[in-house]
């Protein structure tokens, strides 16, 4: 039976295994217990910073602790990260300073906490920012491992994690994961279907149904939405000559919005975009979200095959 876990306890457990780093700090707005950083705060209090709901007080905290040869490591929601992007933009990306923050409960995923409480921009508002590496994994191994190496990795970051439980998909396949590179599931040679988050276990679901109906699909779990892995989506678009993405997020602006701007001027491709069309959540169970947003294993599939009909 395949294990269930959050991105978020990755998320965590990266933040216990980097505390051996005396140079490794971490910041929180009030919701540590939601974000998994109270672990490093119940081990390492000394290094621990509570900031209260004061996102962007946190934010040039930890612009000040980069600054001064520490790794800061500050999370909270991913929707009130939002409060603070003047100063993840002016205090954090434009002196490029390594400042790492993670949005937790991401995405209508989110489920019953309701439209004002889901992100659905986030990913498209971090990608804007120059200097500014941003990161949607799927699962808690890939989280840990993704987080880990932000410790050592040059300029500020923003990472989305979730609530909600996903399948484990890389265990076994650790030393394949790394920023800025995809990990590819399958060979299909008849469409590619780029996702990230709670969307790559869905696009693996959508690749069993579309192998049900002889057609042979290859799934990319785009972690990294910047850096994109374009070698990657060039090779892929040169084998099956059409693509899909899949994300839990705004289709403007998104991973759908950042494989088509490659796609365009690179190696343009038949591509349809799964994702929340232009409109907000609801509160809703999170399968019940998915389905209402049309994000369901059926709706990849249905995507997949009208990105087919039109090579």
């Amino acid at each position: 039976m395949t294990r269930m876990a959050a991105t978020r306890d990755g998320y965590g457990a990266a933040l216990m295994e980097l505390a051996g780093n005396d140079k490794v700090v971490v910041l929180e707005a009030d919701l540590g217990k939601s974000t998994k950083s109270q672990l490093f705060r119940k081990a390492h209090p000394d290094r621990t910073i509570s900031c209260g709901i004061g996102e962007q007080n946190m934010l040039l905290t930890a612009a000040g602790l980069a600054s001064s040869g520490y790794v800061p490591f500050a999370s909270t929601f991913a929707i009130f990260t939002e409060r603070a992007f003047e100063q993840m933009r002016n205090g954090v990306a434009r002196p490029n300073l390594a400042v790492h923050l993670c949005g937790s409960h991401g995405g209508t995923h989110t489920g019953t906490d309701g439209s004002s409480a889901q992100s659905i921009e986030d990913l498209a508002i971090y990608r804007t920012l120059p200097n500014v590496t941003v990161l949607h994994p799927a699962d808690d191994v890939s989280t840990k491992l993704l987080t880990m190496q932000l410790a050592s990795h040059a300029g500020p970051s923003y990472t989305r994690t979730a609530r909600n439980k996903t399948p484990v998909l890389y265990e076994g396949r650790e030393n394949e994961v790394k920023i800025g590179r995809g990990l590819v599931h399958g060979d299909g040679k008849d469409v590619t279907i780029v996702a990230c988050g709670v969307m790559v276990s869905r696009s693996l679901e959508a690749a069993e149904l579309l192998e049900a109906e002889g057609i042979n699909a290859t799934v990319v779990d785009m972690h990294t939405l910047k850096p994109l892995d374009t070698n990657l989506l060039d090779r892929l678009a040169e084998q099956s000559g059409c693509m899909v993405t899949a994300e839990d997020h705004s289709i403007i602006g998104g991973l759908g919005g950042a494989v088509a701007e490659h796609l365009i001027s690179n190696r343009p491709v038949p591509l349809e975009r799964v994702g929340v069309e232009d409109r907000f959540g609801e509160s809703a169970q999170a399968e019940e979200m998915l389905e209402m947003m049309g994000l369901t294993a059926s709706d990849v599939a249905n995507a997949a095959k009208r990105a087919i009909s039109r090579k």
